[in-house]
């Protein structure tokens, strides 16, 4: 048996109000209650896994060192050059992968 709700008194912005009512009256959410628990449940799974990253990278460094401005950029491109272009343009100066 899942545990019993709560009931929670909060103030909203406005437009957040009416994002929720949207998403009731489009089918997306069974009411504004069950959209804002979806949200807050999304809110703490993203912190959670924020919370460990964080920890992975302070064990990283314990262990190697800090992670440098540097290392970091260095990365970033090596990510750009290997990345494949889904949508749009390809950037000027990278060739294009070629078809087999």
């Amino acid at each position: 048996m899942s545990p019993r709700k709560q009931r929670l008194t909060v103030t909203v912005d406005p437009d957040l109000v009416e994002a929720g009512n949207r998403a009731v009256a489009s089918g997306a959410a069974d009411s504004l209650s069950a959209w804002v628990s979806t949200a807050l449940a999304e809110k703490a799974r993203r912190d959670a896994q924020l919370t460990q990253l964080r920890q992975a990278i302070a064990d990283y460094e314990a262990e190697f060192g800090e992670i440098t401005a540097q290392e970091m950029a260095s990365q970033q491109r090596a990510d750009r050059e290997d990345a494949v272009v889904i949508r749009g343009r390809a950037r000027a100066g990278r060739t294009k992968p070629s078809s087999a």
